[in-house]
Formats: C-alpha cells, sequence, structure tokens
C-alpha cells in the first residue's frame, strides 16, 4: 500500500469558496459544511495584562470617599444602614448571651493553655471590641478557643515552665506575632493559600486535636497531675501511671457538670424557644460549682483561686529574644486562624445575604490580635460554637460583638472576686463539652463512603497529629494534601470523545455507551491545562489511544489510527514545555501517516500556539471551530483509504502479542470480518 497524501494535502483543495467543504467518496461526493477559524496573527504583540500594582493603583484612584471609608473601617457598612427598631434588641441580646457564655469558656481557655484564666479574660476583650469595628463578619464571635490553646500550650511548654512569667509574656508576644501576620496575609491577599488544605485534612486535624484537647482536662476530673502533651501516647501513659492517685469528689462532680453541659446543649439545639439553654450552661455549671465550693467546702475540690479585678493595663509585648522559636506557631496559628475565622465567617455571610472579603477578614483578626497583645491578651480567633450561638440568637451586626466586649469588661471590673471559688473540674467540663463537637467521626464515615482517598487522607492527618504531635499532624496532611493535588494535576482526565447518534455532539464513550466513534480518527479531550508537569501523561495516553482501536467503529474499516482530534476547549492554559512536546509529537505522527487536528482553542492558547509556530506547523487547514467540523474534513480523507489494507511498511506501532493470542488470531483467521457502516447521510452530517 502506497502512503496516503492526507498529511500533505490541504483541507483548501476541497474547501468551497462559501464556506464549505466537498469531498468525494467511494459512494459519491457530498458537502460538509465548516465554520471557519480565525487565526491570531503570529506577529501581532499579546495584548499584555497589567500588573497587579498598576490594577490596585486604578482600582485605588477610581475609589470615592466612602468606600474609603469602608475599606479602612468595615464597620461603617452596617452603620450607615443600621435598622435601629429592627436590630437593636436583636444584637443586645445576642450580644449578652454570647458574652455570659464567653466569660467562663475563657477562663477554661486560658487554664488549657497553661495560662492564669485573667488572660483569658483579657483576650476576651480588648480584641473583640477592635474586630466589631476593623473585621467584615457581623456574626462572628471572636476570643479564645480551645485549638489555639492548645498549641499555645504546646510550644510554649518546651521553652519554659508555665509558672515562670516568661510563659505569660511569650504568650502574649505570640498575639502579636499572629496579628502581625494576619494583617500581612490580609494586605498581599494571601488568604487563596488555603485553598491548598483538603477539608479532609482540617476535619482530621481538628478530630486529632480535640481528642488531645479533652484528655489533657482529664487530670482536673481524676484528681491528679497529669503530663502536658500534645501527643496521644505520653497522656494515655500518665494518665495510667497515676492512676492510684484517683480522686472521687472531682471526677463526680466534673461528670456531673459535663452532663449538665451537654444536656443543655441538646435542648438548645433541638427547640427554637430553647436555644438560650445551649449559651448558659457554661454559665450554669460555674455557678453551681461555685455554690457547691461554698456550701461544703470539700478539700479534695481544686478551685481557680484568687483574679486580679480591673481592666487590663496597656504594656508593650515582651521576650523578643525568643520570637525565633515561636514563627514556626504563629504560622500555624494563622493557618488555623483562616481555616475557623474565614470559613465560619463566610457561611455566616452567606447566611445572611451579605458579601465578605476574606483578606479583610483576615486584616480585621489581625488588628484586633495585635491591639489584644497590647492589653494582656494571647492570640485569639473565631469561635466555631459562639458564633453559632451569636447567630441563632438574632445577631445582624457587629454591635452583638460590641456588647460581648461590655459584658467581658463589667465581668472584669465587678465579678471577679466572685470567680475565686470556681472548681477546677467545672472548667475542664466546658473545655471537654465544647471539643466533644469537633470529634468528626461522621465525616469520616462519609468520605469511607464517597472517597477512598479523602478517607486516606482523613486518616493519615488524624493518626499522625495523636501519635506525633499538633505541628507534625499538620505539616503531614498539608504533604498528602498537595501530594494529591500534584497528582491529579500531573494524571488529568482525558476522555475519548463519540458522536451522540442524531446529534453533531461529541461526548466521553464511556459517560455515553451509546456514543460511536469513526474508523481511523480518534477524538480526545484533556480537561486540564497542559503544562511541563503532565504532557508526558498526556502523549503517553494518546499513543494509547493509537494502539486500543474500537472495533465497533463507524465508517470504512482501515485498521489503524490515521488522524487524532484534540478538542481543546477545556485547556485554560498551555506551556513551552508542552508546546515543544506536542511539536515532538506532531513529528512522531507525521512519520507514521497520522495527522493532528486541533478544535476550538481558546484565545489565550489559540495565540502561543500560533506565535509558537505549532499551528503552522500542523496547518492552519487543520484547525477547526468545532470537533464535529475537524471529524468530518477527516472523513473525507478516510473515505480514500476504503478498502485498504496497512501496507508491511506501515510504521503505526504495534502492541506484542503474547502465544495464546497469536494462536487465537490464526485459528480466526478465516473468520467473517462484519461490514462497515456506511458513512452517515449527507442530510445529517
Amino acid at each position: 500500500m502506497q502512503r496516503s497524501s492526507y498529511a500533505s494535502s490541504s483541507v483548501g483543495d476541497i474547501v468551497a469558496a462559501a464556506g464549505s467543504v466537498s469531498g468525494g467518496g467511494g459512494g459519491g461526493a457530498r458537502t460538509v459544511r465548516v465554520i471557519p477559524l480565525q487565526h491570531p496573527s503570529s506577529s501581532a504583540p499579546a495584548t499584555p495584562s497589567p500588573p497587579l500594582h498598576a490594577r490596585w493603583a486604578a482600582k485605588l484612584r477610581r475609589m470615592g470617599a466612602g468606600e474609603w471609608l469602608e475599606l479602612l473601617l468595615p464597620c461603617s457598612r452596617w452603620l450607615r444602614t443600621y435598622r435601629w427598631r429592627e436590630w437593636l434588641q436583636a444584637d443586645v441580646m445576642a450580644g449578652v448571651t454570647v458574652g455570659v457564655m464567653l466569660v467562663p469558656q475563657a477562663m477554661s481557655y486560658a487554664k488549657l493553655a497553661g495560662l492564669h484564666p485573667i488572660y483569658g479574660l483579657y483576650s476576651g476583650f480588648v480584641p473583640v471590641f477592635v474586630y466589631a469595628i476593623f473585621g467584615s463578619s457581623r456574626q462572628l464571635a471572636i476570643g479564645p478557643v480551645a485549638l489555639v490553646s492548645l498549641l499555645v500550650s504546646n510550644v510554649l511548654g518546651s521553652i519554659v515552665d508555665s509558672s515562670n512569667e516568661l510563659y505569660t509574656e511569650l504568650a502574649i508576644l505570640l498575639a502579636l506575632m499572629v496579628g502581625v501576620l494576619e494583617c500581612l496575609m490580609g494586605l498581599l491577599r494571601l488568604g487563596w493559600l488555603i485553598r491548598f488544605v483538603s477539608h479532609s485534612v482540617i476535619s482530621g486535624f481538628t478530630t486529632a486535636s480535640a481528642i488531645v484537647i479533652a484528655l489533657s482536662q482529664v487530670k482536673y476530673f481524676l484528681g491528679y497531675d497529669v503530663v502536658r502533651s500534645s501527643k496521644i501516647i505520653p497522656l494515655v501513659r500518665s494518665i495510667i501511671a497515676g492512676i492510684g492517685d484517683f480522686s472521687w469528689p472531682p471526677f463526680v462532680l466534673g461528670c456531673s457538670f459535663l452532663a449538665i453541659l451537654l444536656l443543655m446543649k441538646h435542648m438548645g439545639k433541638s427547640s427554637k424557644r430553647l436555644r438560650y439553654f445551649r449559651a448558659a450552661g457554661p454559665l450554669t455549671a460555674v455557678v453551681l460549682g461555685t455554690l457547691i465550693v461554698k456550701i461544703f467546702h470539700p478539700s479534695s475540690i481544686s478551685v481557680v483561686g484568687e483574679i486580679p479585678q480591673g481592666l487590663p493595663k496597656f504594656s508593650i509585648p515582651k521576650g523578643f529574644q525568643h520570637a525565633k522559636s515561636l514563627i514556626s506557631t504563629a504560622l500555624l496559628i494563622t493557618g488555623v486562624a483562616i481555616l475557623e475565622s474565614v470559613g465560619i465567617a463566610k457561611a455566616l455571610a452567606a447566611k445572611n445575604g451579605y458579601e465578605l472579603d476574606s483578606n479583610q477578614e483576615l486584616f480585621g483578626l489581625g488588628v484586633a490580635n495585635i491591639c489584644g497583645s497590647f492589653f494582656g491578651s494571647y492570640p485569639a480567633t473565631g469561635s466555631f460554637s459562639r458564633s453559632a450561638v451569636n447567630h441563632e440568637s438574632g445577631a445582624q451586626t457587629g454591635l452583638s460583638g460590641i456588647t460581648m466586649g461590655i459584658i467581658m469588661g463589667c465581668a472584669l471590673m465587678f465579678m471577679t472576686p466572685l470567680f475565686s471559688d470556681i472548681p477546677q473540674c467545672a472548667l475542664a467540663a466546658i473545655v471537654v463539652s465544647a471539643v466533644m463537637g469537633l470529634v468528626d467521626y461522621e465525616e469520616a464515615m462519609f468520605l469511607w463512603g464517597i472517597d477512598k482517598k479523602d478517607f486516606l487522607l482523613w486518616t493519615i492527618t488524624c493518626v499522625t497529629t495523636l501519635i506525633f504531635g499538633i505541628e507534625i499532624g499538620v505539616l503531614v496532611g498539608v504533604g498528602f494534601s498537595l501530594a494529591f493535588v500534584i497528582h491529579e494535576s500531573a494524571n488529568p482526565h482525558i476522555a475519548v470523545l463519540g458522536r451522540l447518534p442524531g446529534t453533531t455532539i461529541y461526548r466521553n464513550t464511556l459517560q455515553y455507551p451509546e456514543a460511536y466513534t469513526y474508523g481511523g480518527i480518534v477524538v480526545v479531550r484533556v480537561d486540564a491545562p497542559i503544562y511541563f508537569a503532565n504532557i508526558s501523561y498526556i502523549k503517553d495516553r494518546l499513543r494509547e489511544y493509537e494502539l486500543n482501536i474500537s472495533t465497533t467503529s463507524r465508517g470504512p474499516n482501515v485498521g489503524r489510527i490515521y488522524f487524532v482530534v484534540l478538542e481543546m476547549s477545556p485547556v485554560t492554559y498551555i506551556d513551552s514545555s508542552a508546546v515543544q512536546a506536542l511539536k515532538d509529537l506532531h513529528q512522531e505522527y507525521k512519520a507514521r501517516d497520522i495527522q493532528i487536528a486541533i478544535a476550538n482553542p481558546n484565545r489565550q492558547v489559540h495565540f502561543l500556539l500560533s506565535r509558537s509556530g505549532l499551528i503552522d506547523l500542523i496547518g492552519k487547514e487543520w484547525c477547526f471551530v468545532r470537533v464535529h467540523d475537524a471529524v468530518q474534513v477527516c472523513l473525507q480523507h478516510v473515505e480514500n483509504l476504503r478498502g485498504k489494507a496497512p501496507s508491511a511498511g506501515d510504521q503505526t506501532p504495534r502492541r506484542q502479542l503474547s502465544l495464546f493470542q497469536t494462536m487465537w488470531k490464526q485459528d480466526g483467521k478465516d473468520a467473517l470480518v462484519p461490514e462497515a457502516e456506511p458513512l452517515l447521510r449527507a442530510n445529517v452530517v
């Protein structure tokens, strides 16, 4: 057989002046309508995209006074449109509800962080006021949270003893560092970085952290000291080793408080009329515990002790010589702030019908932490539980946050003498009840049934965090998450397309089994950008399609592939390495008498292919607007091959046959070959 001359022939030879293509086939001439593709001039300069700073400068110049005020003080957005009659009562009630909840929680989380309870109260005072002014969320409740408190305890415990004054100074310095990082990320608009962390990683990390937090509070239930650690094995060993010092009174009292908290939380969730029970739970535990201590004076129940009265005083953070050792933890807490605060804030904004800028939200959190560090605060961020209660209580604006701050200020000024007799087991029960909701086993079961890969990611993150600690767990989880992203990017989805019967639409043949292909032609769609990391995989898959010829194709049975049509509409980007690889692939195909056709590239991809010379190399006549046009033109050439068999000199790569396959082929050499289906009628082409 002589090599066909389609590769060197021009489609223009069969393109009519009216935009039609005429071709002869074995059964007579027919006409194919082809939409002409507009080719960009390779010499025309690309329209440069203005740099980021130029776009920002232009945007800032267009901003008016009101927009500037909203940018600098996001609270002005709701202040200008505040509906005093409708919203004031709801905001005040929500603020009082969450403020009552915040006071005991703040002391509990400070104890978890290894700090005196007063620093928890400080962390729920100044940052709350500042965030209400600079934060963009109207329902987010910030302050000390369990996960950040555990991170603070974990890193500072390895540097200095919690009884040392330096411990407190470093916790306050950490708030300053976290605030600066959050402000920088907000100003540089780097909030998008957290997109690379999978939800499975977040869920696995929070589940493991919740277990560690709960175990760290067991000492207040058991009545003896337990080693301070963020790893489960040392905690369990310490709990077992000290079992001989077990004391019944704190265990019974702590379990009773925990049961009350869980019951009130359940009642608050199950009925809207009882929603205030959820917020009143921590206060109820604290009040009951204080009354029991004052009435019975149990010697085996440890209490909080004296708490300083009055508002925090201004002071500059100290301990900067240790800042280098705190950088990794500050980065981790900033990441947690993005995951928790920004995630909650966006969800609440969507529920309440307003837009939220995640970068501005980060900036607001950063300013709150920076200001808080000058008034004795350790790192604060958004709370899941308090934000949910704030939303359920009807909060409409940041005025609810200001009300929370007022409640905290009143507690600091007038109520601290009453806090001295609060049982430690009551505060521990508050922490345990708060973190029990973070144990996300339902997510693990869901992932097991939906996606085993995500379940594996959840399991790896959870187990690693439990065994090796929070920092290692986060790094391993993020590392595996990025590895999965890279793997998916380097192995993109590639589909062989077929024509849906009675239409000119081409779809994935695996998804639509009724879609049919044509003999000698393979239509391939790459559902991803094409760049250096995935071009080798794409080339390998294309070679496989050349080997695996469909036996159910319509049209002439030519026995091999002569045309490869690349549907490029999903390809949003292509780089120079991919262009060079496509040039190499074209040369390989040309040596084997295979022609590449390109269908529907977007503007940027089309321009890059033109400038690189790939379009000229392939031939402009082999670029089409539609896949259907490309297939019909290719069919014109395939018709000329009807009845011809591949020659001995055909260079199409062949797969090696096994002994049994060879014997089977020899036994079936006289079998009847199904007659090839004719081309579609001209009126349906």
